[in-house]
Formats: C-alpha cells, structure tokens, sequence
C-alpha cells in the first residue's frame, strides 16, 4: 500500500471504486491535542463541504437523511460516527476500513479539506506529497508497459531464431538452449552481463535481470530484440551480431539519457 510521508507521519492511501482515498486517521497523528475525526465531521462546514461533494459525484446521495444531520450541526450534543453517516446517507466520498491499514478513508479532494482543517500549512505537504506519490505511478506504470511490450517483442526474437538457427531434428533442451544462448546475447550487449552472472551476484533477487532494467533500457531492449532478428535472417554470426547490438546499444542509451537529462533541466528551470 503507497505511503505519504509528511513531517515525520506515515499517511496510507488507497484505492476505492478506482479513487485514490486518504487516510484521515492518520492525518490525525499530525494535529496537536485529543481530537478525532468525529470532532471534524460534526462541524458545519465540514458537513456542507461534503453535501457538495457528494451532490456532484454520487446520484445515489440520500440527501433527506444528510438535511437531518446537516441541521443538527453545531449543537453541543450532536455527534455522528463516519459509519453513521454512510449508512444513513449513502456516501461515498468517506468510510470506515477495519483490520490492517484500517481507519477511516476519505476521497482525495475531501481529504485535502481534512488537512485544511488541521492546518494551511500541513494541506500545502499534503498536496504536495500527494502529487510526488502520482509522479511515481506514472513512472511504474510507464516501466510495466514497456516491460510488457518487450515481452511480446520477444516473440519476433524467438520466431527469428527458431526459423534460422535451430537445426532440424533436435529436442526442445537442445532448442531451449539456443534460445538461452540468444538471449544472452541481447543481455551483453545491454547489461554487459549474461542472465546466470547477474543472478550470481544478485541470489535474493526475484526475478531476472531484465526485471530490474530501467524505462530506457527496456526502450533499447525492444529495439535489440528486432534488430538481432533482422540480423539472424541475413545470416550473421553470433560474434558478429553482439558487437553490433552492443554498439547499437551504447548508441542508443546515451541519446535517450542525454535527452532525460535535457528534460529534467528544463523541469527544474520552470
């Protein structure tokens, strides 16, 4: 489960209906005294605030039960639980989660409103991490689809070698070593290292080592993988063809690093 990390207090978030919801009992690690969330929810504003929301993004509101809450706001003895609240009015923009990472959630935009609530100040981090933490997806997000798109270009690789370099008449150990053998190749001339030395020196890593390849690398990767089948097809030895990716390689590393240095620049310029 992803974390913000706020001055000190571990915040989890997490998802709901494909929303990002905050959660506001950890907020509360950050606000001096004994309050609580119900102490937020009782309050007037609060309530209106949430009445919009819930207005805009939920047809299914049930807003006769949330004008009863809504009037009793700011009355010394009214309190209303979070679970209360959604039972009653059928929210959706909080609720209550048991067992662990429990506590009660609250979609971002409402969670925001919460941090205003404990201070401009913390609100200002909030969004602030908030943001960091979505920059960060967006770069997993970016390396998974590249790390799947090389897996299916891989499939040109396979179908390139198994046409041109697997005699006939041979068992599938003998093919599934040239096919090792050949993805190696690519592995020298990207990561300098074939996939047994990299799982030597790495033991307690998961996976192999195009798993922890960076965006570019997975990039070159793709581009590797079709022109070593290109390559295989004219009849080209296998010394030959490593020298050429791994040229093709560097080539190719250095302008994509070159131009995400360029960009990062321009970023930090604005």
């Amino acid at each position: 489960m992803p974390k913000l990390k706020i001055q000190e207090v571990e915040i989890n978030v997490t998802k709901f209906n494909n929303e990002d919801y905050i959660c506001l009992t950890d907020m509360m690690m950050a606000k001096d005294g004994e309050f609580f969330v119900t102490d937020w929810l009782r309050n007037k504003n609060t309530l209106e605030y949430i009445g919009i929301w819930e207005k805009v993004y939920n047809p299914n509101f049930n807003y006769g039960e949330f004008a009863v809450i809504k009037n009793q706001a700011g009355l010394n003895r009214f309190k209303i639980s979070v679970k209360d609240f959604v039972a009653k009015t059928n929210a959706i923009g909080l609720f209550a989660k048991a067992g662990r990472y429990g506590g009660t959630y609250a979609h971002k935009d409402i969670a925001f409103e919460f941090a205003m609530w404990i201070s401009p100040e913390f609100k200002i981090y909030v969004v602030k991490e908030f943001q960091r933490l979505k920059e960060e997806e967006l770069k997993f997000v970016g390396w998974s689809a590249k790390r799947e798109l090389s897996k299916i270009n891989y499939h040109i690789h396979t179908d390139a070698i198994k046409n041109n370099l697997i005699p006939k008449e041979i068992t599938s150990s003998e093919a599934n070593v040239i096919y090792a053998n050949e993805a190696d190749v690519l592995n020298v001339a990207l990561f300098g290292k074939t996939a047994k030395m990299w799982k030597d020196e790495n033991p307690d890593l998961k996976g192999n080592i195009r798993d922890y390849a960076s965006i570019e690398q997975l990039i070159v990767l793709i581009n590797l993988e079709s022109m070593n089948s290109e390559l295989i097809k004219t009849g080209k030895s296998q010394s030959e063809r490593a020298l050429f990716l791994n040229k093709m390689a560097i080539e190719q590393l250095t302008v994509l690093y070159k131009y995400d240095n360029k960009l990062l620049n321009e970023f930090n310029s604005d």
